[in-house]
């Protein structure tokens, strides 16, 4: 299971919220670089960026950030965050990102999501943001009338390369991940899926190494300590005990 270092983009600032509540933010980096460059030299084999601003505005605003990291770290790189169109999601993967995610637009505008998995193979992942059983939509401050695994149904037929998996009430809250909603999805879907929400402890990785999980995203539990990025890796490689 791969180990994916959270990196949240807000004000070119690298930042942590608290169940995704802009209100409750939190600097870790004036440049989001350092961070990059911390989590690559603790072992990072990939990072996961996201663009609360554009998640928000519904385009992205941090760009240039996003540029300077891709440029600085040799490790692949997801983004997401506002990209609504075909000409925005096109524009971020020609900057070398590893790929994409949609969320909002993967439940507004179905078509989108196919026509880039299309052109873009295996370099489409959907984030699937799960808010009382729905799916959340424009930065998490609204909610679908779909279920996250009616929803990841729908997608699944397109081909991304892999859900995103959210529960926003485990996010930043150092709680645990969600095992039985993930478990919900894992038997509803085929497409690989990567969660993130919650991720405290190394109990928390080996728990999820039971599952057909192809990655874990941590967010506020490196910047805070709580777990370190070489320990939560070595965890990840361990083959759970019979």
């Amino acid at each position: 299971m791969l180990i994916i270092p959270a990196i949240d983009l807000r004000g070119g600032r690298c930042v942590r919220l608290t169940r995704g509540r802009f209100e409750e933010e939190t600097v870790y980096f004036a440049d989001p670089v350092e961070a990059a460059l911390k989590w690559r030299q603790g072992g990072a084999e990939y990072l996961h960026v996201v663009d609360l601003d554009g998640a928000l505005e519904g385009e992205p605003k941090n760009l240039e950030e996003l540029r300077r990291i891709v440029e600085t770290v040799d490790v692949p790189i997801q983004f997401g965050g506002g990209i609504r169109t075909l000409e925005t999601a096109q524009h971020i993967l020609a900057m070398g990102v590893d790929r994409v995610i949609l969320g909002t637009k993967a439940i507004d505008s179905p078509q989108l999501i196919k026509e880039l998995c299309i052109k873009n193979p295996g370099r489409i992942a959907v984030g699937l943001d799960q808010k009382g059983g729905k799916v959340a939509v424009k930065g998490w401050v609204e909610s679908s009338k779909l279920s996250f695994i009616e929803a990841a149904k729908q997608v699944e037929l397109f081909g991304p390369r892999a859900f995103i998996f959210t529960d926003i009430s485990r996010d930043g809250m150092l709680q645990g991940p969600n095992i039985d909603l993930l478990k919900e999805l894992l038997k509803a879907v085929e497409v690989s899926v990567i969660v993130s929400g919650g991720i405290t402890t190394l109990d928390d990785i080996k728990a999820l190494l039971e599952l057909p999980v192809e990655g874990a995203i941590i967010g506020k539990a490196l910047y805070t300590g709580a777990i370190s990025l070489p320990e939560a890796i070595k965890t990840s490689k361990t083959k759970p005990q019979p």
